[in-house]
């Protein structure tokens, strides 16, 4: 039972990406997703009492699948310095909007609420303590508070950019990505020390 309901979960889950990428978050609604699902409008409410909720937990599930390809690739990978690893970071967002269905539209959920993956910090904070939490434990940094604002300023404006990038081009604008990427390595490069 508990099999087909977690297969349930992410068929739902799936059917809202694909609707927001068509309709967006303001067309988004519960009997649309029953529909593309092929669940009963039940069995939606058995699990998320409205389209927000649901969009919240395609958000955490992109969110987890962003951190874990990062945490293997830095597992697999040997970077020279760890901003190279912050590169791969940005390779892997920009890597979503380009393949994960609903990501564009619906990013880590700010489209929705900018507090959507924890009610106390704004989304991109919370995307930037977790990177901070993967670089210190794989490259030892010190200067945590540092690191951590340091991160904090340039998810935010990777963020910015790199939808800059897929409004110019749905593909992504390839001259504004290297740019970003750019702009964020000279950043660190200055304000924070290995």
């Amino acid at each position: 039972m508990q099999g087909r309901s977690v297969a349930r979960v992410q068929r739902m889950l799936d059917a809202c990406a694909e609707l927001v990428d068509e309709v967006g978050y303001e067309g988004l609604t519960t009997t649309l997703l029953a529909e593309r699902a092929e669940v009963a409008i039940g069995s939606v409410y058995q699990f998320f009492p409205d389209k927000r909720a649901i969009v919240q937990a395609l958000a955490l599930r992109n969110m987890d699948a962003y951190l874990q390809s990062l945490s293997d690739r830095f597992a697999s990978e040997t970077f020279t310095h760890w901003w190279d690893a912050v590169d791969a970071a940005i390779d892997a967002y920009i890597h979503m909007h380009r393949s994960v269905p609903g990501f564009r539209t619906l990013h880590f959920g700010d489209v929705v609420d900018l507090h959507l993956l924890d009610s106390d910090r704004d989304n991109n904070a919370v995307i930037a303590e977790r990177l901070a939490e993967l670089l210190i434990e794989q490259f030892k940094l010190s200067d945590r508070g540092r690191l951590r604002f340091a991160l904090q300023i340039s998810v935010e404006a990777a963020d910015a950019l790199i939808k800059l990038a897929f409004r110019r081009d749905t593909g992504g604008d390839d001259a504004v990505l290297t740019e970003s990427k750019a702009l964020i390595r000279e950043y660190l490069h200055r304000h924070v020390s290995a």
